[in-house]
């Protein structure tokens, strides 16, 4: 299918044609306009190569990128692409190294990706004369590799290929902003583990799926069943002023229990009322003094950045997923669990069992996993169809609520503008 014969049944975003999650063209549009052009991505958390000469190899859409910090300790973003014949040379996902050396003909490039050595660049010597080597106005400044611009912010790295991309502040938007120093206040990040998988559905569907207020409560049994989650607690929903970015802000009630009656008014019940944790640490709340925000105390904030991060707050565990494309019908999905340097020892361990309601076996998302294969495999399917998004109504704004699919709707109000579509 072509992405001239896509029809939208509305003007507006209320219905999304499956079209959008199947096409092949309108996919390889979507990473040059979202992933190459005009936008920043996430690469990955300082706390990952906190020293000189430390690298993580990861991608921007589809590409492969290496996040390095070289010998004077700036952090640089190039890309995993030999500017001799194009081999992706770094295979490890993390490491040490003085220097980047392609294994097809041992170029050589510095950390910061400027080429430093190249094999019988001048020819070798032979009966008396030079034979071959590189042409002698080769200029080893106009061979490193693609660097990407660079911007941090608490401690987080973003990347973009498009050296005219808006500033990182103007990029989030004041308010997204807000939530985002929230999480990333300043205090030295810890790493404390990863998590990965391979969804085989659209990477824009996880982007909803974070934007989705409607299916917690519903698809997450465990979420209803021990209160983390519900559509009574009380909930912001915000945005950028495009529309692209979006934050779902949750308060649980004490206890661990939701703060009004939404048992009796949505008659969503739990899995088990009588079921019990044998460890309670799972859901019990330590406020933590970040999570002051004017006057709420936040339990749970869900961050998605366009087009391929999101940053998470759920009780005590914190954490970023990578969204990485591979083709219009399947991603990779990494999941990096954090903690901050002035943890107590008992905050960390709590971290690090609360994450395991998270990633792809947690309590939680692997619910999240199969629902968009099998919405992906539906699309494939019936590529003509399209799908609903009209809880709430059919308008795009924000709300002081969970019942309403609105931020979906300002994604693809987005999405349109930029693809016009």
């Amino acid at each position: 299918m072509h992405e001239q014969t896509i029809h939208w049944e509305t003007p507006g975003t209320s219905s999304v044609p499956f079209a959008v999650y199947t096409d092949e063209a309108l996919h390889k549009k979507e990473l040059e306009r979202f992933f190459y052009k005009g936008h920043w991505s996430y690469v990955g958390l300082e706390a990952e190569i906190p020293n000189p000469g430390d690298f993580k190899r990861t991608v921007v859409g589809e590409r492969s990128v290496i996040m390095t910090r070289a010998t004077d300790g700036q952090i640089h973003v190039v890309e995993n692409v030999c500017a001799h014949r194009g081999m992706q040379f770094c295979r490890e996902r993390h490491g040490n190294k003085k220097e980047f050396v392609c294994p097809y003909h041992q170029w050589s490039y510095t950390l910061k990706g400027d080429l430093q050595g190249v094999p019988f660049r001048r020819g070798v010597r032979q009966d008396g004369k030079v034979n071959g080597g590189m042409p002698a106005d080769f200029d080893p400044k106009d061979h490193g590799l693609t660097a990407l611009k660079v911007a941090t912010r608490g401690g987080v790295v973003f990347a973009s290929f498009d050296p005219a991309v808006e500033s990182l502040e103007d990029f989030m938007g004041p308010t997204i902003l807000k939530y985002f120093d929230r999480l990333f206040n300043g205090r030295k990040l810890v790493v404390l583990g990863y998590n990965r998988q391979r969804i085989p559905g659209n990477w824009k569907l996880m982007q909803e799926n974070i934007k989705d207020p409607y299916h917690p409560g519903l698809l997450h049994t465990w979420f209803v069943t021990f209160g983390l989650w519900r559509a009574d607690n009380k909930s912001e929903l915000r945005m950028d002023a495009h529309h692209r970015h979006a934050a779902m802000i949750s308060t649980r009630g004490s206890a661990g229990q939701a703060t009004g009656q939404a048992s009796q008014v949505t008659q969503v019940s739990s899995f088990k009322e009588s079921m019990q944790l044998h460890d309670v640490s799972f859901l019990d709340i330590v406020p933590e003094g970040w999570w002051q925000m004017e006057e709420q105390m936040p339990t749970a904030v869900m961050m998605t950045l366009f087009p391929s991060v999101i940053f998470q707050q759920q009780v005590n565990s914190v954490s970023t997923r990578h969204i990485q494309p591979d083709g219009h019908g399947a991603f990779d999905f990494v999941w990096t669990h954090f903690g901050f340097e002035d943890d107590t020892p008992e905050m960390t361990e709590r971290r690090l069992r609360q994450s395991n309601l998270f990633g792809p076996a947690g309590f939680v998302s692997a619910d999240d996993g199969e629902v968009i294969e099998f919405s992906q495999q539906a699309f494939e399917t019936k590529p003509e169809h399209r799908m609903l998004v009209e809880l709430g109504g059919r308008d795009v704004g924000e709300t002081d609520h969970m019942v309403t699919e609105t931020l979906i709707r300002g994604m693809y109000e987005y999405w349109r503008k930029v693809m016009e579509a």
